[in-house]
Parts: structure tokens; sequence; C-alpha cells
């Protein structure tokens, strides 16, 4: 028979140091959209580039960022580059192995943003004495960013998400590393993944309602 028996008082005493964790995920998933979003704006350049090796490196992020395990990805950032002398922290590794899947998927949106906007545009800003980079950075690149926002933000809720995944390479700061220490002390299995379960859906409702007001106001004709 069931013989499980709640202590949620225990559970919530603890808390302060699971919303410090949150605190540190949100951290994470800022810092690494940041990154994702500039190497993202970097490969869909080297995507459009006329150089072979830029277009196969672009290629070759995008297909491993897209079509490998996210867990693979921190791996290869905390026990890979160790096996070249290269040791990272697990806050550092999780960083870059979510920045690097962020870069991944973002560039793919980015590219799927780009056909929705007439080349004509680009030529237009050329006709009128701009360089292709200057046109690309001052008409193509804003109207890109705005198609492709909301799916960003689908993004940022998978980089809160993928946070989780630092506890496979010993972190302990973010929201699932401090329940997880919780748990170890008190075998309060349920109780202390329940809440950190309330508080990544909080976290990841927060940030879609935030975004679609941002938009809302940004983006208005």
């Amino acid at each position: 028979m069931f013989s499980y028996t709640f202590r949620w008082n225990q559970a919530f005493q603890a808390l302060p140091r699971m919303l410090d964790g949150a605190l540190v995920t949100l951290e994470i998933a800022l810092l690494s959209m940041a990154i994702g979003l500039v190497v993202a704006v970097a490969l869909t350049l080297f995507r459009r580039s006329e150089s072979r090796i830029l277009r196969g490196f672009a290629a070759a992020w995008v297909e491993t960022a897209r079509n490998t395990p996210a867990l693979f990805q921190i791996y290869m950032a905390h026990f890979g580059l160790g096996a070249f002398g290269i040791h990272l922290s697990p806050f550092t590794s999780l960083l870059m192995g979510i920045a690097f899947n962020n870069a991944g998927y973002l560039a793919e949106n980015f590219r799927g943003a780009l056909k929705a906007i007439p080349e004509t545009q680009a030529r237009a800003g050329r006709s009128l004495g701009m360089g292709s980079l200057q046109a690309f950075r001052l008409i193509v690149l804003p109207q890109m960013l705005r198609i492709a926002f909301l799916p960003a933000t689908n993004q940022m809720v998978w980089a809160i998400l993928m946070t989780s995944l630092g506890v496979t390479v010993g972190m302990n700061t973010d929201l699932a590393g401090v329940t997880q220490e919780l748990n170890a002390r008190s075998f309060r299995t349920f109780e202390f993944f329940a809440i950190a379960a309330v508080i990544y859906y909080l976290i990841a409702k927060a940030v879609t309602l935030a975004a679609r007001l941002f938009a809302a106001r940004l983006f208005r004709y």
C-alpha cells in the first residue's frame, strides 16, 4: 500500500535557496541566448557567403546543434574539451553547451526569416550607395529579428529548461542542482522536485508573457 508521508513544510523551508538557484538558471539562460544570438547572426552571414569554407562551417554547426542531444553538447564542452587539456567549470560548460545549441536553432530561424524578406530591399539599399554589409545591417537585419522574435522566445524557454542538464556535469548552484542537493540530503524527492517544476513553469510563462508584451509594443505598425 501507499505509505509515503508528504512533508511540505520541510520543502517550503528550502524555498529561498531554490529561488536563488532559479536566478542562476535565468542568468545562464539569458547569457546563452545573448551569445547564441551573436553567433547565429554570424552563422547567417556565413551561410550567405560566397566562401565554401564559411558555408560549410555554418552548415556543420547548425546540423550538429539541431541533430544531436543537448546533453551531448554539454558533455563535449565539459568532458570533451577536458580531454585536450581545456578544463571548464560546470557553469561555463553548461553555458557554452546551451549557447552552442541556441546558435544553431536561432541561425535556422533567421534563415527562415530571411526568406520572408524580398531580396529587392537589399538591392535597393545598395542602389543608394550602401555596401552589402551596411544594407544587411540597416535594412535586412531589423526585419529579420522582428520576424524571428517570437520563435526566438521559444528557444529562450528551451534554454531555461536545458539548464537542468547541468547536474550531469556537477552544476549545483542552479535550480536543478540545488533541488538535487536538497533531495540527496532529505530524500523528499516528490516535494522538492514538484516545487522545482512549478518554478520552472512560472519562469517559462513569465518569459513568454513578457516577450508577447514586448513584441506588441516594439513591433507596432
